[in-house]
């Protein structure tokens, strides 16, 4: 199967939209509770996973498959993207020196944010091309979006 760069892109968009809101939700929350750098990420990271399945299944719900279907479906599409996602995205931001201390009004926090979830894009956009090239990932829901 012959993928383009823009069917990749496109695809790694739609895992990165899923990610960033699970990600600046479970950050902001563990923030404002005062919580340490680990339970902060496994909080981002969880909530990136369930944004990420639900933005897929509504779309395959929309399509009018059952929960299960389209659940079974999301997981299929969307487990390796938002995985490879949200390692390289946690990744840049442990590296950044303070950014997982830095408060929610600091430019060192937003950046930092921003900076890793663009460098995951970066990492995943050739990964998803290569999957979705193999009929794998996004390639099994393709036939649904309209």
């Amino acid at each position: 199967m012959r993928v383009t760069w823009g069917t990749a892109a496109s695809a790694t968009l739609h895992c990165l939209t899923g990610c960033a809101i699970g990600e600046v939700l479970g950050m902001v929350i563990a923030t404002a509770l005062g919580w340490h750098t680990l339970p902060s990420i496994l909080l981002a990271v969880v909530l990136a996973f369930v944004f990420g399945y639900a933005l897929t299944m509504r779309g395959l719900i929309r399509a009018r498959l059952t929960w299960r279907s389209a659940l079974r479906l999301a997981l299929a599409a969307d487990t390796v993207s938002i995985l490879i996602m949200e390692i390289v995205d946690n990744g840049v931001m442990l590296i950044i020196p303070g950014a997982m201390d830095a408060g929610l009004a600091t430019l060192l926090f937003w950046g930092a944010l921003a900076f890793s979830l663009l460098v995951a894009f970066v990492v995943t956009t050739p990964i998803n091309k290569w999957i979705i090239g193999r009929g794998r990932g996004h390639a099994v829901i393709h036939a649904y979006h309209h």
